[in-house]
């Protein structure tokens, strides 16, 4: 069973909006986010905690942290919200292909593009683009987000990959999901760092009172476990430095949230860092950028490595803090 719940929920009353079912006596100590996702697969736990926060998840008609243990016999009642209907496009728009052939895409995406059409970003995402590329993109993640299997966050840039058809994504999916794919980013950062190689492992969760920001928990029930080690590549004048990442997991904004965390904020980083943007650097957006991707091919099973070199700002970037230890 891999350590998984498997349940099946009676509902009491089911709409397309409203769901409520009691929660089995098997499930008794079990934390209520878990006992919801068990109950219904299609709610993921990450979603589940969303709509806790959002108050949409009542238990015995009050509202209760997703950490909370269930007793057992509990009314669920969970209302959720109207998808907000987005088409998914195709639109010419450029790419930067690193390789391709009639399993996998792997793109070195610019900064500014979403990887798939969301509320705000109707157009002009990877997924639009791969769509007029690509006439065969995997179906498995649906309309709007069709051949994504990771994602990188909109102004982070690098190498991201995408599957052609749903074997592809099946195999890709499992390699993210069993940590087996190796990623390395590069970073540009403020402070100074007493090692040239460090680590940090806080878990990593939703802001409690910012809700589009992520942040280190401190309780070992909250959130999920994250890793991150670090090696320094140069340090700069200015208390100013170049860093290589290397995640073990894959969570939201990881990196950055590790990083300012640790006192270490990514340049320009204008959510988690000290400045939204440095003009002096040519920096526009945070100093982050997917360096190399390494998984085993869907195909082949040989084991494949792509590297992105950096864009142009962070190259500029570069060249000028290099010039002043000169």
């Amino acid at each position: 069973m891999n350590g998984k719940i498997a349940v099946a929920a009676t509902p009491i009353e089911t709409s397309d909006s409203e769901l409520e079912f009691d929660i089995p006596a098997k499930l008794a100590g079990k934390r209520i986010d878990v006992v919801v996702a068990a109950c219904y697969p299609s709610l993921s736990r990450t979603y589940a905690g969303h709509l806790f926060r959002d108050g949409s998840i009542l238990i015995n008609d009050k509202q209760a942290k997703p950490s909370a243990k269930a007793r057992g016999g509990e009314r669920v009642s969970i209302d959720l919200p109207e998808p907000e209907v987005i088409e998914a496009r195709a639109e010419n728009i450029p790419l930067n292909i690193i390789y391709e052939d009639k399993d996998i895409v792997v793109v070195n995406k610019g900064a500014g593009m979403v990887a798939h059409p969301s509320a705000g970003h109707g157009s002009g995402s990877l997924v639009n683009a791969l769509l007029y590329h690509c006439k065969d993109l995997s179906s498995i993640n649906g309309s709007l987000r069709p051949g994504i299997v990771h994602r990188l966050d909109m102004d982070t840039s690098g190498a991201i990959v995408a599957a052609k058809n749903d074997i592809a994504h099946r195999s890709l999916a499992d390699q993210f999901a069993n940590r087996t794919v190796k990623k390395e980013y590069l970073a540009l950062c403020h402070g100074v760092p007493q090692w040239d190689v460090f680590f940090c492992d806080g878990r990593i969760g939703r802001h409690p009172t910012r809700r589009t920001e992520q942040t280190v928990l401190k309780s070992a029930d909250e959130g999920r476990d994250a890793y991150t080690d670090f090696q320094i590549m140069e340090r700069f004048k200015g208390d100013l430095f170049y860093v290589r990442a290397m995640p073990r997991t894959g969570r939201t904004h990881q990196i950055r949230v590790h990083l300012a965390k640790t006192g270490y904020p990514i340049l320009a980083d204008g959510m988690y860092g000290k400045e939204a943007a440095l003009p002096e650097l040519g920096l526009s957006r945070h100093a982050l950028h997917a360096a190399k991707l390494s998984f085993d091919h869907p195909a082949t099973g040989k084991r494949v490595s792509f590297d992105a070199p950096l864009h142009s700002d962070m190259v500029g970037a570069l060249a000028m803090l290099q010039k002043r230890n000169a």
